[in-house]
């Protein structure tokens, strides 16, 4: 326990001492968070050992659920009115062409170098295209203040990237994980990944509706964060629960628990905006642990074998191209202002939490 929490203050120290790093040379927070865990990490100085990153999974998870809550915030429907109409075509367009994209690539590069790249794993790779960070995107957004048309489509878009992308790992990976068994099976592949998405907004739903209901009955700035704070980590801890019946598996997205509770307590609660503001403040060192904690678990070792960086080069580069070629023909389609059209795609680059929670269930499954 002694060692974890030495874990969690080098941790915070690293990313505090980058992000001055980062401010002098005019980078966004998150650059200096993400190389403070680099260095601080396995693959470098060796401050937080493999089994130390490991250890702190758990504040990985919670600070994806704060973060998911966060995003419910934009699907209120009074901003929805005037983009949900455009981020919904967009989000949907921009991640299954992402992930064609990357599918078509990698899957030719599976013929040249099959035994590095298995036909399971660049399916898989494809459905994890689809993913953006939602956690980085905030981050610079509010670091900058940023506020505009692309801002306004990009939070809603990113938030349902999310969902989409959730829906098309799961049919992916069950497509992916019966390749490797040698037989489909559709409830896997089908039944499976639509229940977690209905179940899963289905919870979220009711959680937010009970969150409203409480929050009414405490007037104080520290009860009512108290429970906030409260519900979230409820959240993510339902959202963990499984179980079967029959042949089906009913499991949770925590990602899509927690942000629906966001969404109907941030439409249903009339002093939502401040509460949401000062948990903004509240979560700030979460997510500076969340963005050192992912930094530390890139492992440099993978770079000395010049097929899995060539596998990584095609994917990057791919998926760019899918993002923003998706983005920028279904925002000329939606009739979105030039500059959304121009720059929306550049914004759904970058890739963190999300990614490493579908590459995390990938490995510890296939």
């Amino acid at each position: 326990m002694s060692i974890t929490i030495l874990y969690i203050a080098a941790a915070m120290a690293a990313g505090l001492l980058f992000n001055r790093f980062a401010k002098l040379i005019s980078l966004p927070n998150v650059t200096g968070y993400l190389v403070a865990g680099l260095l601080i990490g396995p693959s470098v100085l060796n401050l937080i050992p493999k089994d130390g990153t490991e250890a702190l999974n758990v504040l990985v998870t919670l600070a994806l659920g704060f973060i998911a809550f966060t995003m419910g915030n934009e699907f209120r429907l009074s901003s929805l009115k005037k983009t949900g109409k455009q981020a919904t075509v967009i989000a949907v367009f921009q991640a299954v062409t992402a992930t064609l994209f990357v599918d078509i690539a990698l899957i030719g590069l599976h013929f040249i170098i099959p035994e590095q790249l298995p036909l399971a794993a660049a399916i898989t790779l494809g459905a994890i295209a689809t993913a953006t960070a939602p956690a980085a995107t905030l981050m610079v957004i509010k670091q900058y203040k940023a506020e505009g048309p692309v801002t306004s489509v990009l939070l809603p878009v990113v938030a349902l990237d999310d969902v989409v992308g959730l829906i098309v790992f799961a049919v992916s990976f069950g497509i992916a994980k019966a390749l490797e068994s040698g037989h489909i099976d559709m409830v896997s592949v089908l039944v499976n990944p639509l229940v977690e998405v209905f179940v899963s907004l289905v919870l979220g739903a009711v959680l937010g509706l009970l969150f409203t209901f409480i929050e009414r009955f405490f007037h104080s700035r520290s009860k009512r964060m108290s429970i906030s704070v409260g519900f979230v980590f409820l959240a993510v801890g339902l959202a963990m629960l499984e179980w079967k019946i029959g042949a089906v598996t009913v499991g949770f997205s925590s990602l899509l628990v927690c942000m629906m509770m966001g969404t109907v307590f941030c439409n249903l609660c009339d002093f939502s905006e401040e509460l949401m503001d000062r948990m903004d403040r509240w979560t700030g060192p979460v997510m500076v642990l969340f963005f050192v904690i992912s930094g530390a678990e890139l492992q440099l070792e993978v770079f000395s074998k010049w097929q899995i960086v060539l596998i990584g080069l095609v994917f990057i580069l791919v998926r760019s191209l899918g993002k923003i070629t998706g983005a920028g023909v279904s925002s000329r389609f939606m009739k979105c202002e030039p500059t959304v059209q121009k720059y929306l795609g550049i914004t759904l680059l970058p890739q963190a939490g999300v990614c490493l929670g579908m590459s995390q269930v990938a490995v510890s499954t296939m």
